[in-house]
């Protein structure tokens, strides 16, 4: 089965008919994002490789974000976020997946982390990325 966006486990219902989800699709579609937004998500993206170039051999696993929904906390790794932007910029949505099992906070940092290391990186050292 080849999924269209690398990163986020399969989806195990993909062209199947009697997807159970299929029509929870109808209830709720994906809304297309507008040209501000799309800009957005497109910067989010290139950040997002910037950040796992300079954290991930440092061991951070990826970031952690709080849920606007149930107010916990969500631990998503590089290429889960990254296939979660794509799937935005491609469809407005972004499909559900399982949290990380038993993850390690400390393996995490938040955007706002992300943006100071950065910032302190190319401000202090200039590396080649």
């Amino acid at each position: 089965m080849h999924d269209q966006f690398p990163g986020l486990p399969p989806d195990p219902f993909a062209d199947d008919p009697s997807d159970p989800a299929a029509a929870l699709e109808d209830l709720d579609p994906g809304i297309p994002l507008d040209d501000g937004e799309r800009e957005a998500v497109q910067e989010d993206l290139a950040d997002l490789d910037v950040y796992e170039r300079l954290l991930a051999p440092r061991g951070v696993l990826g970031l952690v974000v709080i849920c606007e929904d149930c107010r916990e906390d969500h631990f998503h790794d590089w290429d889960m976020l990254r296939a979660n932007l794509n799937q935005l910029l491609r469809d407005g949505s972004v499909r559900p997946h399982e949290p990380a099992v038993d993850p390690h906070p400390e393996d995490y940092v938040t955007w706002d982390y992300c943006r100071g290391y950065a910032d302190a990186v190319f401000r202090y050292n200039e590396p080649r990325l």
